[in-house]
């Protein structure tokens, strides 16, 4: 976290600051693509983004990250712990885990609903024990608490130009997007873990299944059936960033390029798995550092067109109205106003 960014927050105590930090640590470390895109954002909000997001990395990491000794009843101690150290946290308790500091400092400034943490961390143990979806519904409500609730958490500190209910469903979806997104490309990653995030009733209108997936990413061999799966679930994650997608014009201006870029680059991927021939069982398809620093130019463009348009606008709305014909107009002196730092 810069200081920079930690000031125009307003966030003054060293211990917060160095949480928050923490945080930011965490997202850039693990979040790549999306932490390219919270770059756009007005300093003052990157801190809280962060915040969530380090605190969805630690909690996944606690489920996924390898450790001697990390077996499933050890897991579900430390997610228990975790949430109880969240809860006391969210009630205003003192923590000396940073992380979640950090995320109760974020839900208190922000008003954010406190279920959404504990949704979350459900998906995050039922990960422990479940290790397919029969059907798109299962896996949607699985999403509701993994990726979802992402989504609503950042509505309130994004800022929307209708009521906030209105923009929700969009900002869900555009979660659950992102998710099916990263499940496409890490078919053969989860499935090492012994996990399948593709609807079963999916994989078997192509006559696939575990087994068939198994034997793939153990050969190297390829297969139609799959191919055709996975195009299918391709297809779907399309559907899903279509319900998305209007919400992006709901957004606080300020945000757009930020959410506009991730959306952009999320898509990308996509993208990057059809041209690699959807062989995500044998490799993960990558978005090349062209296409990223390219995308993250325009979002650049938008930020400076949006702030130019508000310091335009505000020092439109200073002058007052015009003066009527015939009459001489009187102009208000304002001091323009300070162009924020690039990011």
């Amino acid at each position: 976290m810069t200081d920079r960014e930690l000031d125009a927050a307003g966030i003054t105590d060293p211990f917060l600051r160095a949480a928050y930090a923490h945080c930011r640590r965490l997202n850039s470390r693990h979040g790549k693509t999306y932490f390219l895109a919270t770059r756009l954002l007005p300093a003052a909000r990157r801190p809280a983004v962060h915040a969530l997001y380090g605190f969805a990395r630690w909690a996944d990491d606690l489920v996924d990250e390898p450790g001697a000794g990390r077996t499933t009843a050890g897991r579900a101690a430390a997610l228990d712990a975790l949430q109880q150290c969240l809860e006391d946290g969210l009630r205003g308790a003192p923590t000396t885990e940073p992380v979640v500091r950090a995320v109760a400092h974020t839900a208190a400034r922000y008003g954010i609903d406190h279920r959404h943490f504990l949704d979350f961390l459900a998906s995050m143990r039922s990960d422990l024990t479940v290790t397919d979806y029969p059907t798109y519904a299962d896996l949607r409500r699985y999403m509701h608490g993994s990726a979802a609730v992402l989504g609503l958490e950042m509505l309130p500190v994004l800022g929307t130009v209708v009521p906030r209910e209105e923009a929700a469903p969009h900002a869900a979806a555009l979660g659950i997007a992102f998710q099916l997104t990263n499940f496409l490309r890490d078919v053969g990653e989860d499935l090492d873990r012994g996990r399948i995030y593709l609807p079963a009733d999916l994989l078997a209108a192509h006559g696939v299944d575990r087994g068939l997936l198994r034997w793939s990413r153990d050969t190297g061999a390829r297969d139609p059936r799959i191919t055709a799966a996975l195009m299918a679930a391709a297809d779907l994650t399309q559907g899903v960033y279509r319900e998305a997608a209007p919400g992006l014009a709901l957004l606080d201006p300020s945000s757009r390029p930020c959410i506009r870029t991730a959306f952009v680059l999320y898509g990308a991927i996509l993208d990057a798995v059809r041209d690699d021939g959807y062989a995500v069982l044998h490799r993960r398809a990558v978005v090349t550092r062209r296409r990223r620093a390219a995308t993250a130019a325009g979002g650049l463009a938008r930020v400076a067109a949006t702030r130019l348009t508000t310091r335009l606008t505000a020092r439109s709305t200073a002058r007052g109205p015009a003066a009527p014909p015939g009459r001489p107009s009187r102009q208000v002196s304002v001091p323009a106003p300070v162009p924020e730092e690039a990011p």
